[in-house]
């Protein structure tokens, strides 16, 4: 009986450590596409910037 429940224990501290995992995991990955947003968005942005810095120059010489 006693065996049963230190199984029993070990077998729950296991599934909280892997739902512990899962979720650091989960979490991680939530980070790196944000931080890839808004890399693409800042390169989106200095594009922007660029073209219109070539279309301000394209007027000036017309």
């Amino acid at each position: 009986m006693n065996e049963r429940r230190k199984e029993g224990r070990k077998e729950k501290q296991l599934q909280k450590e892997k739902e512990e995992q899962q979720q650091k995991e989960e979490e991680e990955q939530e980070e790196e596409e944000e931080e890839e947003e808004e890399e693409e968005e800042e390169e989106e942005e200095e594009e922007e910037e660029e073209e219109e810095e070539f279309r301000e120059a394209i007027e000036k010489h017309t």
